[in-house]
């Protein structure tokens, strides 16, 4: 019997995503506990929904930038923590994740939210391995954040990685609206699309290539985005816009030809992620 859900098919072809580029030559990401819950994942799918999630050869576009952006969120979640000693990292829509034991191989306070069906899943298959919190609920029902206050409303960062294009607006701006109502010194570091790739033809054209690509565009339909970083701005008073970053400045992005779109927001701002603070404004 299948453990997953559209959506945690979804999850499990970014885990794949990242473990493709952790087995290369020169990889972009470390992912040794991303490989191993892969395979224990595997071992629990059935031969039909093996074949449709595993069996179809991924766009190196696709893995790399998974990869890519992983270990920026990666070197965030670093940062964040190396500044702030009681600091909080709380991954939204986390789906199969590893970032705990990439970041540190020291404890460190983290907490993952997801819905009950995937948190579910990836407790079964590794179980006493996960030394830190998950919370199985929609991260836009938004009681969770009582949880998350419970423990600390200053110095948290909120990650959601491939997260909020696929959520209704209005949800979304409702989250963003709680999340400056109730943190203060605090960040969030989020990935969003162009508004555009959100109606009309181009959202069609997006679903058309991710149904080549994945072979269904169940759970990965875009329906928010925005215009402008700044945007988000307008949601909160307390919400301020500090970076946005775009894989195609990273690096080692292959091949290097593909950095010359960094220079164009047309293309660098189709799909792309924003840092801002929660209140008052970080160091």
């Amino acid at each position: 019997m299948s453990i997953l859900s559209d959506v945690s098919e979804t999850a499990l072809i970014t885990l794949r995503s990242r473990v493709i580029e952790s087995h290369k030559d020169q990889p972009v990401i470390q992912d040794e506990m991303g490989a191993t819950l892969l395979q224990k994942m595997t071992d629990q799918l059935t031969a039909e929904t093996r074949a449709r999630v595993l069996g179809r050869e991924l766009p190196t576009t696709l893995t790399q930038h998974i990869a890519l952006r992983s270990r920026k969120y990666d070197q965030y979640t670093k940062d964040f923590l190396a500044q702030y000693s009681d600091g909080l990292v709380v991954s939204l829509g986390s789906g199969f994740d590893t970032r705990y034991w990439r970041v540190s191989d020291r404890p460190w306070r983290y907490i993952e939210i997801d819905l009950p069906s995937v948190i579910e899943a990836k407790q079964r298959v590794l179980g006493d391995q996960i030394d830190y919190t998950l919370i199985g609920h929609s991260v836009l029902e938004t009681a969770w954040i009582k949880r998350i206050t419970a423990e600390q409303n200053q110095h948290v960062l909120f990650l959601a990685e491939g997260l909020f294009m696929y959520l209704p607006p209005d949800e979304v701006i409702n989250l963003f609206q709680a999340l400056a109502a109730s943190f203060t010194a605090s960040q969030i570091v989020f990935e969003v699309v162009h508004k555009r790739y959100t109606k009309g033809l181009w959202k069609k054209s997006v679903e058309a290539k991710m149904k080549r690509n994945l072979g269904s565009t169940a759970g990965s339909s875009y329906q928010f985005g925005l215009a402008d970083a700044t945007e988000i701005e307008s949601y909160a008073a307390n919400l301020h816009v500090i970076e946005e970053w775009s894989y195609f400045e990273d690096e080692d992005l292959s091949p290097r030809m593909m950095r010359f779109f960094r220079h164009i927001n047309f293309v660098a701002r189709t799909q792309w992620t924003i840092r801002a603070t929660i209140g008052e404004k970080l160091a």
